[in-house]
Formats: C-alpha cells, sequence, structure tokens
C-alpha cells in the first residue's frame, strides 16, 4: 500500500505570534486522555511507541466478543460470522457508493531529490488524465480485438453463426408504428442529440445555483468524448459490413461495429443515471435512473430494427460506452465514505457499541503542532494549512519537518512533551504512521492531511484528497477512538499500523517500484511493479488465530488489515472497519488462469465470498478472509514484508494483534 518518502534530514521549526486578545477562541472540550471505565474500553499502555510505556507487549485487553459470539478464547472464523460485526462509529459502505472526491487525484511521492511541483491540484488532474489515457489505451485494444474475433475466427461459431438471421427476423417484423417509434428512439442516439445533451447538461452541473459540480461535469464530458474517440479508432480497425437487409436510414461511411449511436447513448445516459444515483435525493431518483438505464438499450434495439447493426455491434457499443463510463468514474468520481456521526454530543467507547453524552466535539484549547513531510508540503502547502487552522481558531501553531532519519515520531513526541492539543499531520501514509506510533494511546487528536501517494488512511476516514479540504472538514467534525495493529517479527522490532500490513506479493510490489516512478506516476506504478512480480513464487504458511488450532494454507500474499479500503475506492478487505476491536486477515493464493479470474471477481464484488457454516476446515479458496484479535504467521520461507506501504525487513514470521480504540483522530461528519 503506497507511502510517502522520509523528508529531508535537518529540522526546522517555524512559529507563528502567540493568541492575541482579539484571537478567536478555539472550541473547548474535556481531556480525552481520562481513563475509560473498565468496561468500556482497555487501556492502552505498556507498548513500544506509546510515551512511558516499555517495548513489552500490554496485557490483553478485555474485547467484547462480537454479537453471536460466546466468551473465552475467540474462534478463528471466516467472514461474514454468524453473528455480524459490531455495531462501529464507521459505517457499513454500501457497494458503488461514491462521494464528489476525486480518487486518483493525489500527488506522487516525495523523494529526496525530487522536484517539487507547485500544485496539488494540477498534479493530480495531470496524474488523472494519465490514468484515463492508459486505460484508455487498454479499452481501445480490447474492443479492437473482439472487433477482429467477430469478423474472424469466431464468425462461424454460434450464436455470431445465427446473427444473419436475426437480422432477417427483424426485418420482416416491421410495421409502420415500429418504423416511426424506432427512428424517434434512435434519434436519441444521434450524434447531435448527444453533443447537444451532454452540453446542456454539463452548463447545467455548472450553473445552477443549488448544484454547482464541476467534477459531475467534466466526468460526463470526458466518458461521453472518451467513447466517441474509442469508437472512431475500432471502426478504422475493424471492417464489418452492415446487415444485408433493407436499412431504414443512410449509411454512414464507418464500420458497423461498434453501433455508435448505443455507445454515445451509453455515455450520456447511463452517466446521467449515475449522477442521479450517487448525488441526487429522493424516491424518485431511482425511477429517474432507471428510465436513463433503459434508453441505450431502446437505442441499440432500433438501430438494430432499422437493419443498421447486428447484434453483436449493439453490444459492442453498450460495452464500449459502459468502460468510458467505468474508466472516467473511477478517475474522478471515486472516493472514501465520510462516517455516519454519532448521535449529538455522543462517542462510541472502542471495540462497543454504547455511546456516552457529554463527549469531546473538538480539540480543546493549547498548542497546535503540524508535523509535515518536507518533500510533499511546500511553502505554499504549508502557508495553506496555516490558514485552515486560522480560520478555525487555531493561532499557536508551529511546523515541525520530518527527516529522512526520523520520518515523524520524534516530532511528534516533542509535540507531546509540549503539551500540544491537537497534532496535524502533512504526508503520506509512512508519516502518518509514524506519528501514530508515538501518539498511540495518549488520546491527544490527530488530524490527516493526505499529502502522499496512497492516504489510505484519510481515504478510509471519509476525508477530501485535497489538503485544505482534508484539515477543514476534520477540524468541522468530531474526535473518534479507532484501532491500530501491532505487528512483530524476526528482525521486525514492535511497531503499530494505522491501515495495512501484509507479506508476499504486495510488499515486493512496493520494494519494486521506484521512488522515481512513484512521483511521476503515483499510485498506478504499483501496479506496473504488481504485475512484474505476479510470477513470484508461492509459499506454504501456518497460521494461528486466537489460539484456536493451526491452519495451514499456501499463498501469494497475506495482508492483515484494519481497515480495506485501498486506491480507487477498491474494498480489498471489504470487512475491515478501523473501530471495530478487530483485526482482519486476507490470504491470496490463485492458481493458474481460472484462479486469478475467481480472485479477481472475488475482489471487485466488493464483499466476502460467503463460507458455509463459518467453519476452518474447508478447502482453501483464492481469495480467503479471517477476522481475529491476535494471529500469529509463520512461513516457510522468508518473505518481503510492509507497514503501512513501507517496506521493512523481510522475515518468516509475522505476529499481528489489535490494539482497541488506541488513536484518537478527528473525522468529518456525514455530508463532508
Amino acid at each position: 500500500m503506497p507511502t510517502d518518502t522520509p523528508g529531508r534530514r535537518d529540522t526546522r521549526t517555524e512559529e507563528q505570534t502567540p493568541d492575541g486578545p482579539d484571537a478567536p477562541a478555539a472550541p473547548v472540550v474535556p481531556d480525552t486522555t481520562a481513563a475509560p471505565e473498565a468496561t468500556d474500553a482497555p487501556a492502552v499502555s505498556g507498548d513500544a511507541g506509546v510515551p512511558g510505556g516499555t517495548a513489552a507487549r500490554p496485557a490483553a485487553p478485555a474485547v467484547p466478543h462480537r454479537a453471536g459470539r460466546p466468551g473465552g478464547p475467540a474462534t478463528p472464523t471466516r467472514w461474514p460470522p454468524s453473528g455480524g460485526r459490531p455495531a462501529t462509529g464507521l459505517p457499513d459502505r454500501p457497494p458503488g457508493a461514491a462521494d464528489a472526491t476525486a480518487r486518483p487525484s493525489g500527488t506522487g511521492t516525495g523523494a529526496p531529490g525530487a522536484t517539487r511541483r507547485p500544485s496539488r491540484a494540477s498534479s493530480g488532474t495531470a496524474r488523472a488524465a494519465g490514468v484515463i489515457a492508459a486505460a484508455a489505451v487498454c479499452q481501445a485494444a480490447l474492443m479492437v480485438g473482439l472487433g477482429l474475433l467477430i469478423t474472424g475466427p469466431a464468425a462461424r461459431v454460434w450464436p455470431l453463426s445465427s446473427e444473419d438471421g436475426v437480422d432477417d427476423a427483424l426485418e420482416r417484423a416491421r410495421t409502420g408504428t415500429l418504423d416511426t417509434l424506432s427512428s424517434v428512439v434512435s434519434e436519441a442516439g444521434n450524434t447531435g442529440t448527444v453533443v447537444l445533451g451532454t452540453v446542456v447538461s454539463c452548463l447545467a452541473l455548472l450553473l445552477i445555483p443549488r448544484l454547482p459540480r464541476l467534477r459531475e461535469a467534466v466526468f460526463l464530458a470526458v466518458a461521453v468524448s472518451l467513447q466517441s474517440l474509442v469508437f472512431l479508432v475500432v471502426t478504422e480497425a475493424v471492417d464489418r459490413t452492415r446487415p444485408d437487409v433493407d436499412r431504414l436510414d443512410a449509411s454512414p461511411p464507418t464500420s458497423s461495429y461498434t453501433s455508435g449511436h448505443t455507445g454515445a447513448a451509453t455515455a450520456l445516459y447511463a452517466g446521467l443515471a449515475v449522477l442521479v444515483l450517487h448525488r441526487a435525493k429522493g424516491p424518485w431518483r431511482r425511477v429517474v435512473a432507471a428510465l436513463l438505464l433503459l434508453l441505450p438499450l431502446l437505442v441499440g434495439l432500433a438501430r438494430a430494427y432499422r437493419g443498421m447493426h447486428h447484434p453483436t455491434d449493439v453490444a459492442g457499443g453498450l460495452l464500449n460506452g459502459g468502460l468510458s463510463l467505468l474508466i472516467v468514474g473511477r478517475a474522478l468520481l471515486a472516493g472514501p465514505h465520510p462516517p455516519a456521526p454519532l448521535p449529538s454530543g455522543a462517542t462510541r467507547h472502542p471495540g462497543t457499541t454504547r455511546t456516552t453524552r457529554g463527549a469531546p466535539t473538538g480539540p480543546g484549547p493549547g498548542r497546535t503542532t503540524v508535523i509535515h513531510n518536507p518533500t510533499v508540503t511546500d511553502e505554499a502547502a504549508r502557508d495553506a494549512v496555516r490558514g485552515v487552522l486560522e480560520q478555525h481558531g487555531h493561532r499557536s501553531v508551529r511546523f515541525l519537518e520530518t527527516t529522512a532519519d526520523d520520518p515523524g515520531e520524534g516530532p511528534a513526541r516533542d509535540a507531546l512533551r509540549e503539551g500540544a492539543a491537537l497534532v496535524v499531520v502533512c504526508g503520506g501514509d509512512g508519516t502518518v504512521r509514524a506519528v501514530a506510533e508515538a501518539l498511540a494511546g495518549t488520546g491527544t487528536p490527530l488530524a490527516v492531511v493526505p499529502c502522499g501517494t496512497g492516504n489510505l488512511l484519510a481515504r478510509n476516514l471519509g476525508l477530501p484528497l485535497e489538503p485544505a479540504k482534508a484539515l477543514s472538514a476534520a477540524l468541522r467534525g468530531t474526535p473518534r477512538r479507532i484501532d491500530l495493529g501491532r505487528v512483530e517479527g524476526d528482525g521486525l522490532p514492535p511497531a503499530h499500523f494505522t491501515v495495512m500490513s501484509g507479506a508476499g506479493l504486495d510488499a515486493a510490489m512496493l520494494e519494486g517500484t521506484s521512488d522515481r516512478a512513484k512521483a511521476t506516476w503515483g499510485w498506478p506504478a504499483y501496479l506496473v511493479a504488481g504485475l512484474r512480480e505476479l510470477r513470484a513464487p508461492r509459499t506454504r504458511l501456518t497460521l494461528r488465530l486466537d489460539g484456536a488450532p493451526p491452519l495451514r494454507r499456501g499463498a501469494r500474499m497475506v495482508l492483515v488489515a484494519n481497515a480495506g479500503t485501498v486506491q480507487g475506492g477498491t474494498a480489498l478487505v471489504p470487512a475491515a472497519r478501523p473501530d471495530d476491536g478487530l483485526l482482519d486477515l486476507m490470504i491470496l493464493d490463485p492458481h493458474g488462469p481460472a484462479g486469478w479470474l475467481t480472485a479477481v471477481r472475488s475482489l471487485l464484488r466488493r464483499r466476502p465470498s460467503p463460507r458455509t457454516g463459518g467453519r476452518t476446515d474447508t478447502a482453501p479458496r483464492p481469495v480467503e478472509y479471517f477476522t481475529f484479535r491476535r494471529a500469529e504467521i509463520h512461513f516457510e520461507a522468508p518473505q518481503p514484508r510492509e507497514l503501512d506501504g513501507d517496506p521493512v525487513t523481510p522475515g518468516r514470521r509475522l505476529t499481528a494483534e489489535v490494539l482497541p480504540g488506541a488513536l484518537t483522530v478527528l473525522v468529518p461528519e456525514r455530508g463532508e
């Protein structure tokens, strides 16, 4: 999982003028460091990285078992368990849900010596354009390949061999009424109609006062344009004659494959349906979306009825338009999901479903410390952070830089010693992890400002990926206690992680991605490295969860997750929640092309595959999920390992356990 690179070696501090007599007071909140009741949350102490603690492992916390599970030693359980997970402060994420935050718009990591970009917005735009362009090339190649297959080897194979019969049947079914109706419907996919509809829709999204949605307007315009561009490439590469029937429209000079009317209608009307479903409110939105989704199908049927296209041409148009929407939507619309707020004045104790009134609503008065990675936060970014803090009443602000030798833990401890009431971290997942290492168990609230490549914790907390917006949303939000994972192993001293830790394929992928590639391409650079590692040998492992009998498995990748969403909105570990008092384990072990297809299908499903009876002795699958509080994993051969996207020393052993409610973070309210 991507992270940022440690910053420069020199450490500098900046301090602003202390509060003046006219400075607005920051919101006052009760002390969050007070120990909770024994029945509500275990104390986190004696842990490496916690001020005043030791390197010894803390006593096993008395975390309540999830509903439906008896007390006593926990049994490792395949997801989903019979009783489900406990209710948490962070909501379940519905499949396909998205907000208005752009996904692949984060900047690359700032390796020492890398050229700084003047603007995160321009960098994010360039990176999103690069992702769309790369995916469009793959889309065009796929469409051309299918076209050559349809017109070549598969032309005489059923069901393609029966297409001429379908064309003749549609010709025989013609009536005057159907001719008129099909003419009207066909016009809905005509070039002029689609262009006019796109322009009007985009202007409405931009100019209607209650809407303005720049990103949605760009999404619609780019999706329609991408479909048209791929259509032109395909018609030049694939030469297919139109059906040998009486055609009711003049034949354009382009190839019959694919149906341009159908593809354009899919991009426009299905794109509008996506915006209606994800941005509109009210019961009518489903009806409107259904009607919009029906239009491309009717356009395709009308084009086939009028003798302009074969059925596979229509199917190709639907696929082309749908892929264009998927590619552009992933790049511009997919985003984190804001956590559901608790009732007014309430906070949730970690690992339980209890709430209490009178909980803190923000950081208390006192010094605010900003810990930033200088390779990804230039002077303009620091000025923006300072401005947002001042707007929210934080005027006594100190800036501390990370270095190559100290990626954030040291500055965070300095901030605690000086009595910081709020710590703001500006960087990627590596910087966030280092700061969280120092803040674990202290109760001092942390505001995360995503400035790296992955920004996985920010995504899972529902924060925008633009730094100023993320900080503003956090400061307007509420403190929430989330869990931390703690790992150790041979050659790996005890350390915390906020999102994920793993061994195998993902760690090798991270280790194989150069700083230059990350700085240039951002998180897509990891995908390229991942393809190179697919041929890496699998390994055997022994797994013991919560003291249960050991399990033997083969694996290409083992991932321990405190939160499950990664780049592009993909729920890699769909059941993982950062405040449920549990960790989740994913074992990836596909065999051959069929196994990889099954694994990809399982991951894209956004929910774990159910297993009968919750048994642990059934045959392994390409993707398996477990939940636990403590796991001991032993590999037969040394494996590459990573912590929140930072490669660490390879080894054969990994022990992971959850620290419930160990970190206090500021999360946005719903709708931020």
